[in-house]
Formats: C-alpha cells, sequence, structure tokens
C-alpha cells in the first residue's frame, strides 16, 4: 500500500493512470449551504446588487513567521517581493525548475517577518515543504480546509462583493470605507469585532475580503447579514462560488507541475497518501500518457506579467530561457463561450436513446478536480478547455482555457471535445460519447470590469 506520492505513481504505472482513475469525488465547497436562494439568482447578485461569500472552508491557510519568512517566499515565488510591506497582499505563483506552474495563492503580509498563504493545497503544500525542509529560520502553523480538519477553522473568511458592497461595507461599519488599491489592506469594525480586511474582488467587482478569529464569526456574520439585508445582499452557496471563476478570468486548479522531475522526488515522498496532488482525479476528452503534456507556463496563464528576475527563485533559469529564445507566446489564456444549440443538443441527449453525451452538471460542470478537454480547429488539436460552468449573467456555458496564439482573437470560432474518449472509472463518470461543441473566444476575464478597473482603482 502506497504511503506517498511517490509510490502511489510506481504502483498505478505512471501519473496519469493514477490520476485518470482515481476514485476519489471532485473537490467542492464543504460545509458551506450549497444554494441559500438558488444559484442563478446568486449568480447574477454579484453583478447586480451585491454578495456575501463564505471562504471560511474549502482552502487551507499557512502560518509562517520568522527572520527567514520573506527569504522563504523569495526563493519561490516568480513575482517580485521588494515592494510589499505590512498589510498588502500579493498573488504568490511557484513554478517547477522547468518552469511549469505548481500552484498559486493569495499571500497576506500581516505584521513585520509574518505572513499568511491561503488557497488550496498545491501551492500551500510546496511552501510548507520548503519551510520545513529547506534549512530557514521560520515557525509555521497550518490549518487545512473543512473537508481534511476536525472541528471549526482557525479563522472565518468572509467577501462582500458586487456593485453594492461598497454600501453594505458602509453599513456594516458606520464609516465611510476606504479608498484603498486593489490587493491593500485595513482593519474594520463589525459586530463589535475588529475585522481585517483585503480590497479585492472575484467576479470583476468591487468589494472586500475580511477575516479573523473564528471566536468572532457568529457576531461577523450576523451584522454583515442585517447590513446586506438594507442593501438587497445574496449569501452565495457552495454550487455557485466557483463559478465567479468563470468571469473573473482567473483559472483554478492547473496540474501542479510535480509529478516527473526526479528533482522533486524527495517532495513527492514527502506529500501523503492522501494528499491532494495524490488522489485527485484527472479527466476531459484531452489524454495524453505523458502527465507533462497538462503542465502549463505561467505565460500561458497572463502571470507573464508579474514574473521578475529581480531575485533568485526555483524555476528563473528556465523562464529567463523561455524570454530570451521567445517561447513566452506558445498559448494565450481566453474565454470560451460554448454554442447554445450544441450545449442544448448534448444535454437533450439524455432524453434520447443512449448513450448520450457526458452529463452537464450545473453550474459548475467538471466531473473532475483537475480537468482538460480538448480544443480544435481544422482537425488539430489547438489548446486545452479547464474551468467550464454556467453563467446566469451570459446565459451560456463558459470555459476558460489555453490556446495557440493565432486563435486567441475574440470572435475565433473553435471546437471544444466533451466528454471522455474512453470513460473511465471515476464516480462521476457514466457510459456516455463524445461531442462537439462549438465555442467562440472571447478574452479573459470575460467582464470590461474586471480586464480594465477594478485591479486599478
Amino acid at each position: 500500500m502506497a504511503q506517498n506520492l511517490e509510490e502511489a505513481i510506481a504502483e498505478a504505472g505512471s501519473p496519469v493512470k493514477l490520476l485518470w482513475e482515481s476514485q476519489t469525488p471532485p473537490a467542492v465547497v464543504p460545509r458551506v449551504v450549497q444554494e441559500f436562494s438558488n444559484w442563478r439568482d446568486e449568480q447574477l447578485a454579484w453583478r447586480r446588487t451585491a454578495v456575501l461569500y463564505d471562504q471560511s472552508h474549502h482552502m487551507a491557510d499557512l502560518n509562517i513567521k520568522g527572520p527567514d519568512a520573506l527569504k522563504l517566499i523569495r526563493d519561490l515565488a516568480i513575482n517580485s517581493v521588494e515592494n510589499f510591506p505590512v498589510d498588502m497582499a500579493k498573488q504568490f505563483v511557484a513554478v517547477n525548475h522547468d518552469g511549469y506552474v505548481i500552484g498559486d495563492n493569495i499571500l497576506f503580509h500581516l505584521e513585520e517577518d509574518e505572513y499568511q498563504a491561503v488557497g488550496i493545497p498545491p501551492s500551500i503544500n510546496w511552501m510548507h515543504y520548503h519551510a520545513v525542509t529547506g534549512g530557514y529560520d521560520v515557525r509555521i502553523w497550518r490549518d487545512d480546509n473543512s473537508l481534511v480538519r476536525q472541528g471549526d477553522p482557525v479563522c472565518y473568511r468572509y467577501q462582500v462583493q458586487g456593485p453594492g458592497a461598497m454600501d453594505v461595507i458602509r453599513e456594516a461599519t458606520g464609516e465611510e470605507p476606504p479608498k484603498l488599491k486593489f490587493f491593500h489592506m485595513t482593519r474594520f469594525t463589525i459586530g463589535g469585532k475588529e475585522v481585517r480586511a483585503l480590497r479585492h474582488g472575484m467576479a470583476g467587482e468591487p468589494g472586500f475580503e475580511m477575516w479573523g478569529p473564528w471566536e468572532d464569526q457568529a457576531a461577523v456574520h450576523a451584522a454583515l447579514l442585517e447590513a446586506g439585508a438594507k442593501h438587497d445582499m445574496i449569501q452565495v452557496g457552495g454550487r455557485a462560488y466557483h463559478t465567479n471563476a468563470l468571469e473573473s478570468g482567473w483559472l483554478p486548479r492547473p496540474l501542479p507541475a510535480i509529478y516527473t522531475d526526479e528533482r522533486l522526488a524527495p517532495y513527492r515522498k514527502w506529500l501523503g497518501e492522501n494528499a491532494y496532488e495524490t488522489i485527485s482525479p484527472l479527466g476531459g476528452s484531452f489524454h495524453s500518457d505523458n502527465i507533462e503534456d497538462y503542465y502549463v507556463t505561467p505565460f500561458e496563464l497572463d502571470y507573464g506579467r508579474i514574473v521578475s528576475f529581480d531575485h533568485d527563485f526555483i524555476g528563473r533559469e528556465a523562464l529567463e530561457k523561455a524570454v530570451d529564445e521567445g517561447r513566452t507566446d506558445t498559448r494565450r489564456k481566453v474565454t470560451l463561450v460554448w454554442n447554445g444549440d450544441d450545449v442544448a443538443d448534448a444535454v437533450g441527449s439524455m432524453y434520447r436513446p443512449g448513450p448520450g453525451a457526458k452529463y452537464f452538471n450545473l453550474p459548475m460542470s467538471l466531473y473532475d478536480t483537475f480537468h482538460a478537454d480538448r480544443v480544435e480547429s481544422g482537425g488539430r488539436v489547438v489548446g486545452q478547455s479547464t474551468w467550464t460552468g454556467y453563467s446566469a449573467n451570459e446565459r451560456a456555458i463558459l470555459s476558460l482555457a489555453v490556446v495557440e496564439p493565432e486563435l486567441a482573437e475574440p470572435g475565433t470560432e473553435v471546437t471544444v471535445i466533451w466528454g471522455e474518449d474512453t470513460p473511465s472509472s471515476k464516480l462521476q463518470v457514466e457510459d456516455h460519447v463524445q461531442v462537439k461543441i462549438r465555442a467562440t473566444v472571447q478574452p479573459a476575464p470575460l467582464t470590461t470590469k474586471a480586464r480594465t478597473s477594478y485591479r486599478a482603482d
């Protein structure tokens, strides 16, 4: 019986075989009510009024404190940390030695020599591993998500966003919200409790992310609901939550590029038999026996704008070489708007003699944790479609994809292959046939506000 990722790969025969036939359900938002009203109205509200997200349960927190805290971060991050004062946050992005993405998280500078990384496991595990094995003078504590942890979180985490978000914050605090730049932090008093807050937004609308000790959760939550009731704020449930990325353009869950490099064998041995990277299912119409065909570069995810060579970090040499050799424009991140008639025909196949098309879960259509569908043009594969779901705001199935540069122009028509070529044994995969669905390329982020203004104000 395998006791770590390295042994699990050996037992399965390859990384692809390990993940492709994983019997673990797809990652979800645990402990959060699935729908407070209905997921359609919850989606519409983040464009029309205001919403309250409960982010307390689906992410892990890694607190890093000590004289070497910034050195640890600097050694792993592709982005600069030179301008990183207390009460500021950054998107932390890590790559492997060959320059392929391992993961990202939001990194908060809480106090002098104290930082907190918040996100899903791949980047959290990577930072944790180096913190405990790299000889750094740091102390860490970790709080895993509510699927893993017993009991309540250490911290609650809420986000209020939407056109009416500032009205809700003003009502809840009794004060005018400070005019902060994106990813800068402040403190509020809400429900008689001190709350730390990050200027943030997740679907291209303004908002604040707020957190504090779990024992303050009930008071803060009640005060936010009371304030929000006066401004038509709606709570967002677990079903709608993940779909906000379809509109904001952030591509969640790239497959972490850790499965093959011999230099990472000690890391794979450190990751346990039940680690996220060991058990999470991989699926989609794109299938390759080479796990590296699923890897993405930071340039493909539009992180080239934050890559900085003002410091040494794991993967720097590979990224510098890519820049020098002009290999930074291999694929571009886009939004695909799926053709409604083709989707309707695929969904309708469940009412005809079967097998029909792969079932569309709504609003998130994925049946796995790591997903890659073939994007085709002219009969050849030109990219991969990943995060897929329905947006009531756009009245369409959307997906985030990476495609060849010449096909990234808005309005370009491509074809997405939906369903697995040979249905796997994954729990959410029934007998089905593949179908072709036309899709139109649009920018990522899809909304103009998310592309142009909300990070700048």
